[in-house]
């Protein structure tokens, strides 16, 4: 396969390039220090010692006075390059010295021909000592000396960074042990999904209700609001959807919060909305979830209407497992509707059976979720609260031997996560309050009062003053926590939903295409073939942006790959149904990582007018952008 594309990144010069030799100055006119012998003409009327450029600014002198005397003979033969005179030699002498100190050595040389033995000596030895020829080649230890220290420089830099992590490492470490101290119960956000009114802000209310969140008084309240609305069963789902549009049309449109504990866990309910014109409501909500409820109803023809094409049964789905959501817990809602339920009021084990065997194929082959290791059934009533914290009486459930939906959820396994990566948190929302407060869900390491972060991708340096876990002020905290951190440095009005908050040390990569492993689901009708130049709206973590297909690498055989032969072979389009390398281009810079670097930041949903198309992870990203490994 060619990784051709990732070349056309422009990588920015090397600072420590190796410096470019000089040229040569062209020899200047005049006397030259370097011949043999020297031609001096003592009835010159006057001697010009700057042509030599002394070291240092000199004082004007007054010009030498006119020979009296007839020239020697010996003078004519010295110009001739015959002989040498003894006033040449001290000449020759005197003009060195005038390169190193200055005109008013040389002046004083000149005026006094006849120097003593020593004197010259002297005068040599300085001459040599400060005096280079201008042609003459550098000493290798010259060129060694430099760049022997750059090295030098280069390994206590390292030492000091190295340094400077183990720190930064030991600090993290104590912090997670004072967390652990103060409350080891691992926090987990569950997303309630489904298709609309499968009963799923029903069951999040009943949840508050059966934990204490929400007290009696309230319960009657709402009663009395929904009875006055002709919709007597709406009242739990008030406690979730609490924005009067909502309560009015009975329909979930905001992602809805709550928070509930049991002995083992902390747990942080997300509500998304079911109706398919609020999908993309619904794919920010699963974005920030860990475990998935999807609530199906087990009324005759509310399952069916789901789970068919076009129900949002199966898109959820497919998308809580693009979103990162690990493990699926089926909740089979509504098992004592009297359209299934027996005339006692007993709970329908062929409706029940039913539903699992028509589910789990799909959602084994077009989700990817293992059916023993990954999805947990149960049978339930939302809206009575059966078998949410208390399993259903005999009498009305004898064949049911599982456990209820608290135990269930308390029995999944921890995610793993190292509180020693950088920090990363895409960020969801923002507001002014004393302040910048920027929302959103930690995804990897930690975070603590005092921290110097950045801000991507416009990498803007900001400072942690204040961390809100859940509704608490708290000194520091892990990943998977949803965050409300207040920030200085930065305006509210800078931060953008899909901005990422990470540490400096290593900052997110920020780029304007990747490359990408693309599972094309169903296409649309009038656009039936996916190829270059195919256009849709990107889903990644909290940002929602516009992107282009621009290259398809190639298609990937799923059964070469799994038997270790070479899986991707070129193609100009394809169809439904199929892997496909592409490249995704956007318009403007977003902040992404490598699926095996961080997997919630390196997978996504592709949607095209209101259907999700494909999904897909992150495979590679630019050179000059790319993350050290």
């Amino acid at each position: 396969m060619a990784d051709s594309w990732e070349d056309q990144a422009e990588v920015p010069p090397s600072s420590t390039s190796a410096p470019q030799p000089k040229s040569t100055p062209a020899p200047k006119l005049g006397l030259n220090p370097n011949a043999s012998t020297f031609a001096f003409n003592p009835t010159a009327s006057s001697f010009n010692p700057g042509s030599f450029a002394p070291s240092k600014p000199v004082s004007p002198q007054p010009p030498a006075q006119p020979a009296t005397t007839a020239p020697h003979p010996s003078a004519a033969a010295a110009q001739n390059g015959d002989v040498t005179t003894s006033a040449d030699t001290h000449m020759t002498d005197a003009v060195e010295a005038a390169s190193s100190s200055g005109a008013d050595q040389a002046a004083a040389d000149m005026s006094s021909l006849s120097m003593s033995d020593a004197q010259l000596a002297h005068a040599r030895q300085s001459s040599s000592a400060h005096t280079t020829a201008p042609d003459r080649p550098a000493p290798h230890t010259a060129s060694v000396q430099p760049a022997a220290m750059a090295a030098d420089a280069a390994a206590e830099e390292d030492d000091e960074m190295d340094e400077e992590e183990g720190h930064r490492q030991d600090e993290m470490q104590r912090i997670q042990t004072q967390l652990d101290k103060a409350d080891n119960r691992e926090h987990m956000n569950v997303v309630f999904i489904g298709h609309v009114d499968a009963g799923k802000s029903t069951t999040g209310g009943q949840i508050l209700y059966l934990t204490g969140g929400v007290d009696e008084r309230t319960i009657q309240k709402y009663e009395k609001e929904a009875k006055d609305k002709n919709r007597e069963s709406w009242y739990m789902a008030y406690i979730m959807d609490t924005n009067e549009e909502e309560r009015a049309k009975g329909k979930t449109v905001e992602v809805g919060r709550a928070l509930f504990t049991t002995e083992k866990k902390r747990y942080t309910i997300l509500d998304a909305p079911g109706h398919k014109n609020y999908v993309p409501n619904m794919i920010a909500g699963a974005a920030q979830a860990d475990v998935g409820v999807l609530v199906v109803a087990a009324r005759k023809g509310e399952f069916e209407t789901g789970f068919e094409r076009g129900g949002q049964t199966r898109e959820h789905a497919q998308l809580a497992k693009t979103l990162g959501v690990a493990k699926l817990v089926i909740a089979i809602n509504k098992m004592d509707d009297p359209s299934i339920a027996g005339p006692s009021g007993e709970w329908s084990k062929e409706r029940y059976d039913e539903i699992i065997a028509r589910i789990t194929p799909f959602l084994r082959n077009n989700c990817g979720y293992h059916p023993k290791k990954d999805i947990i059934f149960l049978p339930m009533s939302g809206l009575m609260g059966t078998n949410i914290k208390d399993p259903p009486p005999k009498h009305i459930c004898s064949w049911y031997t599982g456990g209820t939906l608290f135990e269930v959820l308390d029995n999944v396994d921890p995610f793993p996560r190292d509180p020693l990566k950088p920090f990363r948190m895409s960020i969801i929302d923002k507001y002014k309050d004393m302040g910048t407060i920027a929302m959103g869900k930690s995804e990897s390491g930690m975070i603590s009062k005092g921290d110097a972060l950045y801000v991507m991708p416009n990498k803007v340096p900001v400072s942690v003053t204040t961390i809100y876990r859940d509704d608490a002020e708290v000194e520091a905290a892990k990943g998977g926590e949803n965050l409300r951190i207040r920030l200085t440095g930065i305006e509210d009005t800078e931060i953008s939903a899909g901005f990422v908050l990470c540490s400096r040390q290593r900052l997110v990569p920020t780029v304007t295409f990747f490359q990408a492993q693309l599972q094309i689901l169903d296409l649309l009708e009038h656009k039936a073939v996916f190829t270059a130049g195919y256009k849709a709206i990107l889903h990644i973590h909290s940002l929602v942006e516009e992107c282009e297909i621009t290259q398809l690498i190639g298609q990937v055989d799923l059964k070469a790959k799994a038997q270790g032969r070479d899986s991707t072979h070129p193609v100009k389009f394809v169809k439904g149904n199929s892997v496909v390398l592409v490249r995704i281009d956007v318009e403007k810079p977003i902040c992404v990582e490598r699926f095996d670097h961080v997997a919630q930041l390196g997978r996504f949903t592709l949607r095209d007018e209101g259907r999700t198309i494909a999904i897909g992870k992150i495979t590679k990203l630019p050179k000059s952008l790319k993350e050290a490994a």
